[in-house]
């Protein structure tokens, strides 16, 4: 099975008062993505993964990892995750699946990958992906309270991944999240990627949106639990210092 793996990494720092990409921030002493490649590198799935970076930062990141052990793309723009997926098209297109992962989610292990790659062959859907189940949004669990939504029918029925910007109240108070982890049937995500719009509160092209054209289209989408803290995101200085305290 031919699986390559794209890391989303393009994110500036501004919110945490860096002067260095997003995914080189550092936690316990080590860029956020280093910690996000050793588990890759242990899972065995893809020996080069590939980073998706912005054009004025790449040298930035050969200092974490070389041209000889990743593959690099330019995602020119800040348009959104679909985007940085589509940028990262000419480095993956011979590949059966593609895993996308965002560089900004250091405690990603190498089981939750496996996981991932064990549903998916479990199934063959157009898509793979976990999600996660928070008991509220306070205390530890406030940093989620910007995440995407897993909007189900009433039988449970995977029906779209709502952006916290674009979601109504009601919506809000839904408390299956969604970590952007997924895993693609190649050719599906190649023949879809060009048809998502960007008519959204934030005018990007949102890789969330593939979930919602699969499931209308029939195709299958299936998904499995993983564990809040593992998969969470950091995109400011309290959730760094939240990350800090993790990692001790």
């Amino acid at each position: 099975m031919s699986t390559r793996i794209i890391i989303l990494a393009a994110g500036k720092g501004k919110r945490m008062g860096a002067d260095v990409p997003k995914p080189l921030v550092e936690i316990g002493g080590r860029p956020m993505v280093r910690h996000l490649l050793d588990s890759i590198e242990e899972s065995g799935i893809d020996e080069r993964p590939i980073l998706v970076v912005a054009p004025d930062s790449l040298e930035h990141f050969y200092d974490v990892c070389s041209d000889k052990d990743c593959d690099y793309a330019i995602q020119e723009e800040q348009l959104g995750t679909g985007h940085a997926v589509q940028a990262a098209k000419e480095k993956a297109e011979t590949s059966e699946q593609i895993i996308v992962l965002n560089g900004d989610h250091p405690f990603i292990t190498s089981e939750t990958i496996k996981k991932l790659t064990k549903l998916y062959k479990e199934h063959n859907p157009a898509i793979a992906m976990m999600t996660i189940k928070v008991p509220n949004f306070k205390g530890e669990y406030e940093t989620f309270v910007g995440w995407g939504r897993v909007i189900r029918d009433e039988v449970g029925n995977l029906v779209e991944i709502k952006e916290t910007k674009d979601a109504t109240d009601e919506e809000k108070e839904i408390k299956e999240l969604n970590p952007q982890i997924f895993m693609f049937n190649a050719e599906w995500l190649w023949d879809h990627l060009p048809e998502l719009k960007n008519k959204n509160a934030s005018s990007e092209y949102y890789i969330t949106d593939l979930v919602s054209m699969a499931i209308d289209e029939g195709s299958d989408v299936v998904t499995d639990l993983a564990e809040p803290f593992e998969v969470i995101g950091i995109n400011t200085k309290e959730e760094l210092a939240r990350a800090e305290k993790i990692l001790a």
